[in-house]
């Protein structure tokens, strides 16, 4: 009752605080922030406002935030601020509207210590600490959502804990395909806020304040964002200080938005609706602002415009007075811009991000001045200064994409904006709108500005991937939890309201609409785990995150793009990449447009050979035409990498532009997701294939100095024309020289050899074969040395990569901050010695954006003829040197390279970090996957009663059973060593056995905590153990012999001991485990299952170590490299 009262009486500043009374620069707040005052300082409920544009929502906002800060005034009055405690995170579609209110309130609250953060595409220069140390954060939908997708297992969401209030500007983007991002957000902000371990926090009690347009459906918007009746504002257009009036014009469209253009264009001299008439009839003689797509449209209309003025003479209508004129002659005479000073004088001017300050400067006070009375401009101008005039004419509701390459219809938020330029409160009590548009869209527009337009969903298009987050950021643990997160989103709200939009018949029961909203996350939820991006258990509840749907997360890519780099081919080469990406659904929109063809076959055909790769036809020829949007883009692709690019049209520019942002951030995917398979082949390729995108070329052009800052094409032509192709010899030519070949003057030379500064540092690898007292084994050390140190504070990675070429096998991986390891830096990995002929081992050092400066060294290794059994009197503990600096770095955290950090204990450590970070944790050197190779150190000596045996007693005992054991037919070919081939398989089939191992791994890494085979809740009881005979360990001999390879699929060698690399290993059953107890031929104390159980998480716990990868060949993935290791195991407690 209060509130009806007090809506007619319009609220003063001074009811504000006397701290928060300067924030506004007016008395009195007008009748629609006077009606909200209210609600928006003196509670804390959520409100959804639905109301004109310009009639001053912003003001709501900055009351909800100073009823934030309101909670630091201390009783004495004095503002007692914690930086980052109480956080406000404002959302909108806009990054020009982010940047408007990032100057507005960095103005108005910086003084109190109030620190704002802006988070888009523009701003890359934060981390973690800049967000928690936020008091506001300004963000895009889009941006909050890539920044908040993989940061829970790392700290990176501990932010989150602390938003009191969330800002939604322009909520009415929902109906939009980008209102997906938004919906997914707020929904994780409501998901993480509901969880029990948020109960004390602030985002428990988050509050909630969107506004928008007028909408018919704000009710759906209030439920999905909890709003009460009372917070619920509706407003017309009777809150708008100047009534508006708008005018909808439908034309017949081109035969291509190109066409269509030039049609809008050509209304400003002769149509059914010229432009000159829409202005006389529509402006009343008075302000303007005509909306152009693009720079050259505003001035080509400006220049229609102007030349249709000169044709009236001394009646021109733009111009009123001889004082005008007079005035905008002087203004022509001051104007740098040559064709603006002509069309100054007849009253007509544009404005776009192409003039320079002192131009803009000069036609915006022109135009609020009333002298320039018409102003041509583009869509930036609707959310940047305010230049209100009496009439907007939207010509046009398409703008080019750039992205995209393609047309595509505005947001629906930037036609309001435009939309609310009309109408100047201090000048005109009315305005006028004029949108020009196709007659098929016309109706749409119509309703938007009527406000008939209803607000629906659009997350169900990409309901996958945004699942596939929250399961990645563990908010989504199981499959009812998956259920609960959907009925968080707004389209869970219209799905009950609007079933037929969403594919679900009309008529059903709410029921019913239940039981479909389950299946289909149901149904989401086996697509991944049938893809493999997520595991699940037998029923099918529990939901875990694998790393194919981590990096797919993490990438912020498509669903169909992640099945593509799955099924990539093992060996797969730059062209199979290029492929991929250019099959990836993010540039599915680029089409294959008919006046393309012609130019797009004859690059194909490639006369000069330019290209690396072609389009070939069924014989292996070259293809004549091109056919396909895939083919398409390839052609681009390899056009473009070539560095000098023969496609200079507009469109297929852009189009190459698309290929390659997209294509670097989907082969880096493809990098990191080979990497996890240890396959060296596609990893090699995608990580050259993402930087030749990103630069543009590849790693053998000519032009490879374009990457230097200061280097452009004309300039890296002349240069390669005298000689200078490489960083190299560009560092050893003359600046004088350079100069006068490039035809510039001083000091153009040591400008450029001063770019060669933004290079890594330089740095020295070497390989080298060390002694490994392992039989079966061969140790090699890659060493690190820097060579020199960058002067730039910009930070370079580099990922070194050591792997068996025969086996396309990657053995070790590490990510590296080249300026900050300690040098030299060397790092111990361990490979299976060769059984007979060679193995060549790789070791690269790729850098992450640079091209023609990574390292490549191999090392090839010979099968040891003079090696000998040497372990056969027990395990030997391996003492080697360690280094003295182990950096563990942190990637948000200040980083101080002499401060030697201690090795992190990996049982304490999470299981899946981001690869992406380096880490400088050296290999153990010992070990065959990163871990210590002998387990026997770790075990308590304590029980002396055990026998103690010796290799002679067992063998003796095997000899006395092997007389009951069938004897195998004798083969002739069996005196013989193994063929190449044969070693060939065996390699390739213990690869495939150390892969399933590895993912078996994983699984048990992921059921940590889980029992599916008891089915009781009584704790684990002790089995007690059997003494075993010889009759037991033989029947487990013949069990087991069932799983052996076959006599005839590979032979065995009979050769002296001396000569043979015996590599035994008995795969005992849970069932033999659970029944024996296994002996060390030195006295240890028996563990019991539980230590066995918390030692196999702690080997699981390593394999989810991304920060540097150690994989094993196929010997090693056996518990030690002795040869006698399985008999020890199996008599170990005779």
């Amino acid at each position: 009752m209060q509130a009806s009262m007090d809506s007619y009486s319009l609220k003063s500043v001074l009811d504000l605080p006397d701290l928060f009374r300067s924030t506004f620069s007016f008395r009195y707040f007008n009748s629609l922030q006077s009606e909200c005052f209210s609600d928006c300082f003196h509670s804390d409920i959520n409100m959804v406002i639905s109301a004109p544009t310009g009639s001053g929502k912003t003001v709501l906002f900055e009351l909800c935030i100073l009823r934030l800060l309101s909670k630091f005034i201390s009783q004495e009055g004095k503002f007692i601020h914690t930086k980052g405690t109480l956080k406000t995170i404002y959302i909108s579609p806009s990054k020009a509207l982010v940047q408007e209110k990032l100057r507005s309130w960095n103005q108005k609250l910086g003084s109190w210590g109030i620190n704002c953060l802006e988070l888009t595409g523009d701003n890359e220069s934060y981390n973690i600490k800049n967000i928690q140390e936020a008091d506001i954060v300004l963000t895009t939908p889009e941006k909050f959502d890539s920044v908040t997708r993989f940061g829970i297992k790392d700290g990176g969401l501990s932010f989150f804990s602390d938003i009191s209030l969330v800002l939604i500007d322009e909520v009415h983007l929902l109906n939009d395909p980008r209102g997906a991002a938004l919906e997914a957000i707020v929904s994780r902000i409501k998901m993480i806020g509901c969880s029990p371990q948020m109960k004390t926090s602030p985002l428990a009690h988050v509050r909630f304040l969107a506004v928008s347009a007028t909408i018919p459906n704000i009710d759906d918007l209030a439920e999905w964002l909890m709003v009460p009746i009372q917070g619920i504002k509706r407003f017309g257009e009777e809150m708008r200080p100047v009534k508006l009036t708008t005018k909808v014009f439908g034309y017949t469209p081109a035969k291509n938005d190109f066409l269509f253009e030039k049609v809008m264009a050509s209304c400003f001299s002769i149509t059914k609706y010229p432009c000159q008439d829409l202005l006389m009839q529509y402006s009343s003689r008075k302000s303007a602002l005509v909306f152009c797509s693009t720079r050259k449209g505003a001035q080509e209309a400006a220049q229609l415009l102007s030349q249709t003025a000169m044709t009236h003479g001394y009646s021109n209508p733009f111009v009123k007075s001889r004082d005008q004129q007079e005035r905008l002659r002087e203004a022509s005479l001051s104007c740098g811009d040559k064709q603006m000073q002509a069309y100054i004088l007849y009253g007509v001017g544009y404005h776009n991000g192409g003039l320079s300050p002192k131009d803009r400067s000069l036609i915006e006070g022109l135009f609020l001045n009333g002298d320039l009375q018409v102003l041509c401009t583009t869509n930036t101008l609707a959310h940047g200064i305010n230049l209100p005039a009496h009439t907007v004419i939207i010509k046009s509701t398409q703008y080019y994409n750039k992205e995209k390459g393609i047309y595509t219809e505005y947001d629906r938020s930037m036609i309001l904006q435009m939309c609310g330029r009309a109408g100047r409160p201090p000048f005109d009590d009315t305005g006028m709108v004029i949108i020009m548009t196709r007659k098929e869209t016309a109706h749409l527009y119509e309703n938007l500005l009527g406000g008939c337009e209803l607000v629906e969903s659009q997350l169900l298009s990409c309901f996958t991937e945004h699942l596939a987050a929250e399961i990645v950021q563990l908010t989504v643990p199981d499959i009812t939890r998956a259920i609960e997160w959907m009925k968080c989103s707004y389209l869970y709200v219209r799905m009950k309201k609007n079933p037929q939009n969403y594919a679900i018949k009309k008529g059903i029961s709410g029921n019913q609409i239940e039981k479909h909203i389950q299946e289909v996350c149901v149904q989401k939820v086996n697509e991944l785990s049938e893809y493999q991006m997520i595991w699940t258990d037998e029923d099918g509840f529990i939901l875990k995150p694998l790393e194919s749907g981590r990096l797919m997360t993490k990438y912020y890519l498509k669903f169909d793009t992640m099945k593509h780099i799955m099924k990539a081919p093992s060996n797969c080469s730059i062209e199979d990449a290029l492929h991929i990406v250019c099959r990836a659904e993010e540039i599915s929109w680029i089409q294959l447009r008919r006046n393309e063809k012609k130019l797009l076959n004859d690059i194909n055909n490639d006369k000069d050979g330019r290209l690396r790769f072609h389009i070939l036809g069924d014989k292996g020829k070259i293809k004549k035409r091109i056919q396909t949007r895939e083919e398409k883009l390839f052609i681009l692709a390899n056009d473009c990498l070539t560095g000098d690019p023969s496609a200079h049209d507009l469109s297929l520019t852009q189009d190459m532009n698309s290929v390659c942002s997209n294509g670097c951030r989907i082969a880096k995917c493809m990098k990191e997701y080979f990497i996890y398979k240890k396959n060296y082949k596609g990893a090699l390729n995608s990580i050259l294939l993402a930087k030749s995108l990103h630069q543009k070329l590849w790693e053998d052009s000519p032009y490879l100095l374009k990457q230097l800052p200061g280097i452009g094409m004309v300039t890296a032509k002349v240069l390669q024309s005298m000689g200078v192709k490489s960083f190299e010899t560009l560092s050893e030519a003359d600046p004088r020289k350079i100069e006068m070949v490039t035809g510039r003057k001083f000091p153009f030379g040591n400008h450029i050899k001063e770019s060669l500064l933004s290079l890594p540092p330089k740095v020295d690898m070497k390989v080298e074969e060390i002694t490994c007292p392992n039989y079966g084994k061969s140790k090699l050390a890659v060493t690190l040395t820097r060579l020199s140190q960058s002067p730039q504070t910009k930070r370079h990675y580099a990922d070194m990569v050591v792997s068996v070429e025969e086996d396309n096998l990657i053995v070790f991986h590490e990510k590296i901050r080249v300026e900050e390891f300690t040098s030299p830096y060397s790092a111990t990995v361990l490979v299976t010695s060769p059984l007979q002929g060679k193995l060549t081992v790789k070791a690269d050092l790729i850098f992450e954006e640079f091209i023609g400066v990574d390292l490549h060294q191999k090392a090839i290794l010979m099968k040891n003829i003079n090696s000998n059994i040497h372990h056969i009197n027990g395990t030997k503990k391996l003492s080697l040197p360690q280094p003295t600096d182990v950096c563990i770095i942190d990637p948000e955290c200040d980083y101080t390279p002499n401060a030697p950090a201690g090795r992190p204990d990996k049982s304490s450590k999470p299981k899946n970090e981001d690869a992406s970070m380096p880490s400088f944790k050296l290999l153990d050197e010992d070990s065959d996957e990163g871990e210590a190779i002998v387990e026997n150190n770790y075990v308590d000596h304590d029980d002396d009663d055990c026998k103690i045996i010796t290799e002679r007693t067992v063998f003796d005992h095997i000899r006395e059973k092997a007389k009951s054991l069938p004897s195998l037919a004798s083969n002739s070919s069996t005196e013989y060593p193994p063929s190449e081939e044969t070693l060939s398989l065996i390699r390739k089939r213990t690869r495939d056995r150390q892969l399933a191992l590895n993912d078996a791994e994983e699984f048990l890494n992921l059921t940590e905590g889980l029992n599916p085979f008891d089915e009781s809740s009584e704790p684990e009881k002790h089995i007690p153990s059997t003494i075993l005979t010889g009759e037991t360990i033989f029947e487990h001999i013949r069990k087991k012999s069932k799983s052996f390879p076959r006599a005839d699929e590979i032979k065995t060698i009979t050769s002296k001991p001396s000569d043979t690399k015996i590599d035994l290993d008995f795969d005992l059953s849970a069932d033999a485990k659970s029944n024996l107890i296994i002996l060390d031929p030195e006295p240890v104390k028996s563990q019991p299952k539980a230590a066995a159980t918390r030692e196999k998480e702690q080997k699981s716990a390593s394999l989810g170590n991304k920060q540097y990868c150690s994989f094993a060949t196929a010997a090693e993935t056996r518990e030690a490299a002795d040869p006698f290791r399985g008999f020890k195991s199996l008599f170990s407690f005779l």
